[in-house]
């Protein structure tokens, strides 16, 4: 739980503090347009749909752009596990769960882990027989390529907002709803300004976030355009030690890091998650959930290892402990 209490932890800090500077009438901005005065960094995809609705180019959101550009390149998808405040209310949420409903989700999470542990092991198995290799992806990536819905509505966004003129969008975006929803309780409190926003704010925010519980993974436009530059960054990606991870070192499918993902990534076998494996938002939930420590960040990591790779390697590592690495038809899901 380290990485995910320190995510909120950071998350909690960074919302405060534009929150408090918000209230305080301190020019800092806030996640929507970052910045002092005639300095701002809008949001990329706030910058991108005023530019559709102004129909021509701006330099502020052009430089926004740019900037987003090239901290995604550096970073990732970072923005989304550490500092995004819909991180922060799915906490806020969970905290206020009750004991008989965790209990129950635990309880469906390892189900889930077994599920997709044999999932994993059908799949590496047909694609052994099928390709004479362990995990060649050839035929992963045709089962599981799904239709990315966040693309979609990236591009309703920016339909909407030709037409009507407006980016209709940046109404109902979560992150700008929740610094919204400070400054109409500011106006409220401050000065009795009480009308129908303080109703559609928290209305809107509840339905995306907890109705559309995967908003991140199939809804956000924001991280549709995170995902269209983070395939090309290798900075900051969390790696497999192979001669540790149960799969490629003991034979058994384990699958913790996949189902512990808050972003529906599967670290091990990247075909088989939902998002594809440069939508890692270097969150550190596979890190806290292996029960090995195998996973850990690295500065800058080349191209995953496919699994057949990965078993190839440590089978022939030299290592004692783990030459008698198993064949891919010896693998077992893991015990509960």
């Amino acid at each position: 739980m380290k990485f995910k209490n320190a995510r909120t932890a950071v998350a909690a800090v960074a919302f405060a503090a534009l929150a408090v500077c918000l209230i305080a009438g301190v020019a800092t901005g806030t996640w929507c347009g970052f910045g002092a005065n005639d300095i701002a960094v809008l949001c990329p995809v706030g910058a991108l749909l005023s530019m559709v609705a102004a129909k021509t180019l701006i330099p502020r959101a052009v430089l926004s752009i740019v900037v987003a550009i090239a901290l995604v390149l550096l970073l990732g998808r970072l923005f989304c596990g550490w500092i995004c405040p819909v991180t922060l209310w799915r906490r806020v949420k969970e905290f206020f769960k009750p004991v008989k409903t965790r209990e129950q989700e635990a309880e469906a999470l390892s189900q889930a882990n077994q599920a997709l542990a044999a999932e994993e092991i059908a799949a590496l198995k047909e694609a052994s027989a099928t390709h004479d290799c362990a995990a060649c992806g050839a035929c992963h990536a045709k089962r599981n390529a799904p239709f990315d819905s966040r693309h979609a509505v990236l591009g309703g966004a920016l339909l909407t907002t030709a037409v009507f003129g407006f980016p209709v969008f940046c109404l109902v975006c979560p992150v700008g709803l929740t610094f919204a929803a400070v400054a109409l309780l500011v106006s409220l409190f401050g000065a009795g300004d009480l009308n129908w926003s303080l109703l559609f704010v928290p209305a809107m925010l509840v339905i995306e976030l907890v109705f559309l519980r995967k908003w991140c993974g199939r809804f956000c436009p924001i991280s549709a355009f995170m995902s269209l530059i983070s395939r090309f960054s290798r900075t900051g990606m969390p790696v497999i030690d192979n001669e540790r991870c149960l799969e490629t070192a003991k034979g058994t499918a384990c699958s913790r890091c996949a189902t512990a993902c808050t972003f529906d990534v599967n670290l091990r076998h990247p075909d088989l998650g939902e998002l594809p494996l440069h939508d890692c938002a270097r969150c550190g939930d596979c890190i806290d959930a292996c029960p090995t420590s195998a996973i850990s960040f690295r500065v800058v990591s080349g191209k995953p290892v496919p699994f057949a790779d990965a078993l190839s390697t440590v089978r022939s590592g030299g290592k004692a402990k783990t030459s008698a690495a198993p064949a891919l038809d010896d693998l077992e899901p893991e015990e509960a």
